[in-house]
């Protein structure tokens, strides 16, 4: 995995993840953790309701709209949203929806040929941007308060996990701090520093001429950083310790209202929860007559209230915070439906 010694975990998860023989590029994310994406249909059915939904903001432009999956694993996704449109596709026919998939590890076999693939996301295209789960794999640094509240970077053995102290933050890093996570200066504090992850987000959602850009991940705010940090690791079903070794998955909570901020006065920040329940996910049981009447429409509609549940379960999945980022339209969000 590159050369040996402690280095920043920045450069650690770096090699680990995307470089030769890095996790990701070896890896498919589904076999080894399960997202929103993995546990229900209904989830892409939220996000193809989401795409009509900028579609119309846009005025359905005579060019269509194109969906770009930011960090796109092994493109599921974009295929349960292509299964949602084919059963209700967009005013103006399938031919109007451009699908793409940005990840850097190759294509895999058999994805429908109608999804592109790619590296980079697209420049001025007119849309969706949605990043599920992207920006907690964009690699950052950890510093950590050491004797007399000294401030180092925290370096790491990539093949050991070991961690070490490293040399002071650069001003950069300092800055951000300070602003969205100050440390107290107790020995054995962490912090995780978000500023790559709001590089990354402004980069890709820069690259929207108009519609909206959506990052859905694990997030905590100012007002509650954990002392400790959130970096961890995942292999196989199970968290792990983060060994940068290329063996696991690397994920650290994200700042996502620093990324809201760098975004601008228009960006909002909701739990998923709330989201999927606007976009009509909300997880009512059928009523008890349909048991009688249909009783096989009765349990297709029990197992799509219960996957609904779990979506929108506010200890688990539902916890989840979505990052909405309008780009020359409104919020094109329902209201609450309330309870």
């Amino acid at each position: 995995m590159g050369e040996s010694g402690p280095v920043r975990w920045s450069t650690a998860a770096e090699r680990a993840l995307y470089g030769d023989g890095g996790f990701f590029l070896r890896e498919a994310p589904g076999a080894h953790f399960r997202t929103a994406v993995h546990a229900s249909p209904l989830f892409a059915a939220a996000v193809a309701g989401l795409l009509r939904r900028v579609d119309d903001a846009l005025g359905r432009p005579a060019g269509g709209v194109t969906l770009v999956d930011v960090g796109a694993g092994r493109g599921e996704l974009l295929t349960g949203v292509l299964a949602a449109l084919a059963a209700e596709p967009l005013a103006g026919g399938a031919r109007r929806v451009r699908l793409c998939a940005v990840e850097r590890a190759a294509r895999p076999a058999g994805l429908d040929e109608r999804i592109e693939w790619r590296s980079e996301v697209p420049d001025g295209f007119t849309g969706l941007l949605f990043a599920n789960e992207w920006l907690d794999n964009v690699p950052l640094d950890v510093v950590e308060t050491g004797p007399g509240g000294r401030l180092c970077y925290v370096l790491v053995d990539p093949a050991s996990g070991k961690e070490s102290p490293g040399g002071p933050p650069d001003p950069a890093d300092l800055e951000w701090l300070r602003r969205w996570w100050p440390l107290r200066g107790e020995p054995g504090e962490r912090a995780e520093i978000g500023r790559p992850r709001d590089e990354a987000w402004a980069a890709a959602a820069g690259r929207l001429t108009a519609g909206l850009a959506v990052a859905v991940d694990y997030a905590h705010t100012r007002a509650a950083r954990p002392p400790l940090g959130t970096l961890t690791g995942y292999r196989d079903g199970r968290q792990v310790p983060p060994v940068p070794d290329g063996s696991c998955d690397l994920t650290a909570h994200v700042a996502l209202d620093s990324c809201a901020r760098r975004a601008g006065e228009g960006a909002v920040l909701l739990s998923q929860r709330a989201a999927l329940r606007r976009l009509g996910v909300r997880g009512h049981r059928p009523p008890p007559a349909l048991a009688s009447a249909d009783p096989a429409g009765y349990v297709r509609a029990l197992a799509l209230a219960g996957q609904a549940a779990e979506l929108t379960d506010p200890a688990g999945l539902g916890g989840f915070t979505w990052l909405l980022q309008p780009v020359g339209i409104a919020l094109p969000l329902p209201p609450d439906p309330g309870v």
